[in-house]
């Protein structure tokens, strides 16, 4: 009965799966403990996006983010370490759907890079997500995997989770 207790008022942590899908294709895949409005704003909203997007075990942090999510908005992330240069991701949307989907370019690498969709898919006041990047080539995505930048998405994910309880918890006060 302990137990029972214990898991009601402890939340339950969802799995991030990572998986190479294909030579081009990643895909991650999470479930979270919160409706689609909510974790969309939080994919959409610069000053949230902040609070989650950096994995904090890499020691570095969000210093800059801008983003026009519209079809044909641009979004620019800058991420900074104490002990390098900063770091700059950007790219444009190619299609909005409030609270089911987003797709965007990936441009830092100049060589066309991946193209990023995301869905947001709820079903009992929880939301699905799926994260699917397409390199332009098997060459990309091994760079990607090879520089540990797709390694951090369970943590990030643990964070976003962290986020949306405190979102869910401030739901109507405003």
């Amino acid at each position: 009965m302990d137990a029972r207790r214990e898991s009601e008022t402890t939340p339950v942590k969802n799995p991030t799966t990572v998986e190479r899908k294909s030579e081009r294709e990643l895909v991650v895949t999470r479930t979270f403990n919160g409706p689609a409005r909510i974790v969309f704003e939080a994919w959409t909203k610069p000053e949230l996006l902040k609070r989650w997007w950096a994995p904090k075990s890499f020691g570095v942090s969000l210093l800059s983010c801008e983003a026009d999510v519209r079809v044909g908005g641009t979004y620019r992330l800058v991420f900074g370490h104490a002990a390098s240069k900063p770091m700059e991701f950007f790219g444009r949307y190619i299609e909005v759907t409030p609270h089911s989907r987003l797709v965007w370019t990936n441009e830092e690498g100049g060589d066309g890079g991946a193209v990023t969709t995301v869905t947001f898919e709820e079903e009992g006041g929880k939301t699905l997500l799926v994260m699917h990047d397409l390199y332009p080539s098997k060459e990309a995505l091994d760079g990607a995997i090879a520089s540990g930048s797709t390694g951090g998405m369970g943590e990030t994910f643990e964070q976003l989770d962290e986020l949306l309880v405190v979102l869910g918890a401030n739901v109507g006060r405003s």
